[in-house]
């Protein structure tokens, strides 16, 4: 027996336990392999496969002890859910001993005619443990709906599974969004795509568990994750923020992060109070979880607290060309449909921070359908600004990180739809964004870090006194229109 007495002692078998995920698929892939080449050798003109299925299942035996050590060390995290991980391990113990068994039958009682009646059971049952096993594990791993939920159609509506929004999310039809309650029909199911892997039942990391309501709120080893009403205090908005290289980043690398839309959403549960019991209509949607709201939901002209989500959702434009998809998703551009049952897109090149001017023309095709778009930290200048005022659904803009100047920015006064735009750290002045006051539409402004000055903003608010114009120097610059 292992005996962890030291903190130092418990951090080194943490860290070979890490190790199982490593070791564990070669007892599987041997072990598995041997029990295939058997049942092939018996057939006559395949028997010269008989002599390689003792030192598989020898080696597959070995690895699988070994297998057992590095999980047993794993299981001292106290990650993991103690039903699971009993059956789990002792099940993989098993493993071991009937694949061990099998071999010692293999080899030594190869001349024995009643071998067959003992050894192909045992091999049998050796498979069918792994295959439980290996489920088992899973489970720990990835979450209970790990092996059905990427499941396609017309299988999900079959076995009843939830159906998946645009940005791919799982949730349930929601017929009135209005009616819909905020927690269980919208913020649940993104935790339980994005987050309940590593924080159910079967597995604690953190000592968190987030698949229910009680423990949500109860946090996990460093506390409460979520501050009712302050999301930027909140743990749970920290980690999603941090850079994905961060340590602390979450979901960890390797794992499908959660989407802008998806941590907007979320600020803005915390934002108004965390409930788990309000509807929609009780609470008020802002301008960037609005478009999020029409994707999930299954009625026509959605509506999210009686307002219109956007009066482009209104227009009515044709399937885009897979073709010219398929260039922009060669240079790593991310290409997703904004709503269902439209053909609006959503172009987000942050995975493409060397696109530039020169190739600014790939958009052309795709104008009409475009309506988010997402150039922050390309390299862009203001001559791709004629090819960006093309997109004349466009409801929001990211320039921010660019060399985007007042010039460019004059392109776009004709934008009609335009709600959001971001000029985070530009070289954009006040006459640029007065260049804006005829987008009637515009609700949102992003200049921090930019040339834009409080003078420049009382302007601009004249022209457009509903505008929120967010400079950094406090969190929303509100400037009377009398002054």
């Amino acid at each position: 027996m292992i005996v962890l007495q030291t903190n130092a002692s418990s951090d080194w078998a943490i860290f070979l336990g890490h190790f199982h995920p490593v070791v564990v698929h070669l007892p599987i892939g041997m072990l598995v392999m041997a029990a295939i080449l058997e049942w092939f050798s018996g057939r006559k003109n395949l028997q010269t496969l008989q002599p390689a299925v003792a030192p598989i299942l020898f080696t597959g035996s070995l690895t699988a002890v070994l297998s057992c050590i590095f999980g047993y060390l794993l299981s001292s995290s106290g990650e993991y859910n103690e039903d699971t991980l009993f059956w789990h391990q002792w099940l993989g113990i098993a493993v071991a001993v009937i694949s061990l068994l099998a071999w010692y039958l293999k080899v030594y009682w190869q001349h024995i005619a009643t071998m067959k009646k003992v050894y192909l059971p045992t091999l049998y049952i050796m498979v069918a443990f792994i295959t439980i096993t290996g489920h088992l594990g899973g489970n720990m791993t990835h979450g209970e709906d790990y092996l059905y939920a990427n499941t396609p159609e017309p299988f999900r509506s079959m076995f009843g599974l939830p159906k998946r929004t645009a940005t791919g999310t799982a949730t349930r039809e929601i017929e009135n969004i209005d009616e819909a309650l905020v927690y269980q029909d919208i913020i649940a199911p993104v935790m339980e795509q994005k987050c309940w892997s590593c924080h159910n039942a079967n597995k604690i990391k953190g000592e968190l568990r987030m698949d229910q309501q009680d423990l949500l709120l109860k946090g996990g080893k460093h506390g409460a994750i979520i501050k009712a009403n302050d999301p930027a205090n909140s743990e749970l908005i920290k980690r999603l923020l941090l850079p994905e290289e961060d340590e602390h980043h979450m979901p960890p690398k390797g794992k499908t992060p959660l989407t802008e839309q998806e941590i907007a959403l979320l600020h803005w549960w915390i934002q108004q109070g965390a409930p788990f019991d309000k509807k929609v209509s009780q609470l008020k949607p802002d301008e960037k979880v609005k478009p999020f709201l029409t994707s999930l939901s299954s009625g026509d002209n959605p509506q999210a607290n009686g307002e219109s989500i956007s009066a482009v959702f209104k227009e009515s434009v044709s399937a885009a060309n897979d073709e010219d998809i398929q260039k922009l998703r060669a240079l790593n551009v991310v290409i997703m449909p904004v709503a269902n049952g439209q053909h609006f897109l959503q172009a987000n090149f942050v995975n493409a921070p060397n696109f530039d001017d020169a190739q600014i023309n790939l958009l052309n095709n795709l104008s009409e359908q475009i309506i988010w778009l997402k150039l922050g930290r390309t390299k862009i200048t203001d001559r791709a600004m004629v090819e960006v005022a093309k997109c004349k659904h466009l409801t929001h803009l990211h320039l921010e990180h660019t060399a985007i100047t007042d010039a460019g920015l004059a392109q776009l006064q004709e934008l009609q739809y335009l709600e959001y735009l971001n000029l985070f750290d530009t070289k954009i002045t006040d006459s640029g964004i007065q260049s804006l006051a005829k987008l009637k539409s515009l609700k949102n402004i992003y200049c921090w870090k930019s040339k834009v000055t409080k003078t420049g903003i009382q302007a601009l608010k004249k022209a457009l006194p509903h505008v929120e114009i967010h400079t950094g120097w406090e969190e929303t610059t509100q400037v009377s229109t009398k002054e």
